[in-house]
């Protein structure tokens, strides 16, 4: 069964599903800056777009495009700033 999450008044759209390696996200973004919290160990990958992000204990934003991917572990914090509406894959640990 999926699972319709909203955030950020709309602007972050995700579909949860049980993927081939266990649960997953796949989900959209138009342009914003967006703070996310995790409660598992998450890999995104960009799908479509991209986005700066600032990972937590890095002193700056990198940016992530179409087939970049990052982690982050659970219990922390990233920042986001989406420039071009973007779809992301998300898979959990």
């Amino acid at each position: 069964m999926f699972k319709c999450n909203t955030y950020f008044d709309g602007d972050v759209v995700s579909i949860a599903f049980n993927g081939e390696d266990g649960e997953a996200t796949v989900g959209v973004m138009a342009p914003g800056e967006y703070e996310f919290g995790t409660s598992k160990h998450e890999t995104m990958i960009m799908v479509s777009g991209g986005m700066k992000v600032k990972l937590p204990g890095e002193d700056g934003f990198k940016l992530y495009s179409k087939g970049d991917r990052f982690e982050v572990e659970a219990n922390q914090k990233f920042n986001a700033v989406v420039e071009t509406d973007t779809a992301y894959l998300c898979l959990y640990k």
